[in-house]
């Protein structure tokens, strides 16, 4: 196998910060473009209808985690037809879930909103917009099994061609929809059901080789170990996925309870955070192809080199991110929204995204070394701690504090979730030796 360089990891991370990172700033148009409405309701609502979402869409999270990690390792042990039958596999539950969310609409979206202290305003515009974008569920899922495969084989450019298709077009239907034809947030949720439902038919045109030369049959598929070990994997990560996106729902929908401009505000600065993560999960990606595939060939050594590769970029990129947030974070708000309130609110708490990115990235290089390894149960008890750390900063902190403290036990989870996994690298290297096998 290829030597892990620091230019082998480059190559890999580099499309997928590229692709990563038009993800928060297609959200970040999103905000700008209700945003020139100049009225807090309309971000609010793109903002709570983006989370509902997104809290259900990662529950399916699974796929693209437990389909790089399980497809790395079949590549690291050169099992072409296992490489194939990994894709189907997430593919089929793909479709079943996105079907189900679209039946269940209605109690979904009706207990989220029994959930959210939002304004009778807030919750009709979300409303609106939740009913337009659940009709691309299969699409969004299906395109979480597709780049999983993707990354597991270092097709990373392949990734940033999907992304750049999509986002490209769904900012250029933002334009057209909201500002040009006057649709508002109806406008949004339309130009991201569009541009979901062509990605997915990108994306399956990119991994049209899987569906090639009879490696994908059903035979394969169906294998009831594969099928055992699939289910295993992702029942932990979809537990460690509920658990994380319910982190940052319940964020959202506390700083609801503060009013529709520290809603706003909130929503505004969460796009600084999604910017950080995607943009570094791209170093934890590469974590997951290269550990993955160390796994499959074998090599504990290996696995500690793609590890200590990866987390060096991941870290460099991180200073540079905070650097960047602070300097420039103000100009970014500005862009964001016309509100006069909700600049003057985001700019008291844009301290927090500075230091942001340093305080989480452990948590995400691990997750990217973990998913490699398929320590998807160790994964999910590090999850479990760090949430019951975040409910007691929560319970001390927002009282004390009140949107500050918000920030400041988000920040706890994040450190707590590093801490928590970094005890347990050493399972890592022991799932890579000949002898665990």
């Amino acid at each position: 196998m290829a030597e892990i360089t620091h230019r082998r990891v480059f190559n890999i991370a580099a499309p997928i910060v590229l692709s990563n990172a038009t993800v928060p700033i297609l959200g970040a148009v999103d905000t700008g473009v209700v945003g020139q409405l100049g009225q807090a309701a309309p971000i609010g609502a793109v903002g709570i209808g983006a989370v509902i979402l997104a809290s259900l869409y990662w529950i399916f999270g699974f796929l693209r985690m437990g389909t790089t990690g399980l497809v790395a390792q079949s590549a690291g042990e050169g099992d072409r037809g296992e490489v194939s039958a990994g894709l189907m596999r997430a593919l089929i539950i793909a479709v079943l879930a996105g079907l189900a969310l679209i039946v269940l609409q209605y109690p979904l979206f009706s207990l989220a909103f029994q959930i959210a202290p939002a304004s009778p305003e807030v919750e009709q515009l979300a409303r609106d917009y939740l009913g337009l974008r659940i009709w691309g569920a299969p699409a969004t899922i299906s395109l979480y099994a597709v780049t999983g495969w993707l990354i597991a084989l270092e097709r990373t450019r392949a990734v940033l061609v999907l992304q750049l298709w999509m986002n490209g077009l769904n900012v250029a239907l933002d334009l057209w929809f909201v500002l040009g034809l006057g649709l508002g947030v109806k406008g949004v949720a339309a130009a991201t059901l569009i541009a979901e439902w062509s990605g997915v038919l990108l994306a399956l045109w990119l991994a049209r080789e899987a569906f090639a030369g009879g490696l994908w049959r059903a035979g394969a598929i169906f294998d009831r170990a594969r099928l055992t070990q699939m289910a295993r994997v992702n029942t932990d990560i979809m537990i460690r996925s509920v658990l994380l996106q319910g982190s940052f729902t319940a964020f959202l929908f506390l700083g609801a309870g503060q009013g529709d401009v520290k809603l706003a505000a909130n929503q505004v600065l969460l796009q600084f955070l999604g910017i950080t993560a995607y943009a570094l999960d791209g170093f934890a990606f590469a974590a997951e192809s290269l550990v993955g595939q160390a796994v499959g060939a074998r090599s504990p050594t290996r696995l500690r080199r793609a590890a200590v590769v990866s987390s060096q970029w991941g870290v460099g990129g991180a200073a540079l991110l905070g650097l960047v947030f602070l300097l420039a974070g103000p100009a970014i708000i500005d862009t964001m929204t016309t509100a006069p309130e909700v600049r003057e609110t985001a700019r008291q708490y844009l301290p927090w995204l500075a230091v942001a990115p340093l305080i989480g990235i452990a948590s995400w290089m691990f997750d990217g070394i973990f998913i490699g390894a398929t320590l998807t149960r160790e994964m999910r008890n590090a999850m479990l701690a760090s949430v019951a750390v975040y409910v007691a900063a929560l319970a001390i902190l927002l009282p004390a504090f009140g949107n500050h403290g918000l920030w400041a036990a988000l920040m706890v989870l994040n450190a707590t979730r590093g801490l928590t996994m970094a005890r347990l690298y050493p399972r890592a290297e022991a799932k890579a030796a000949p002898s665990s096998w």
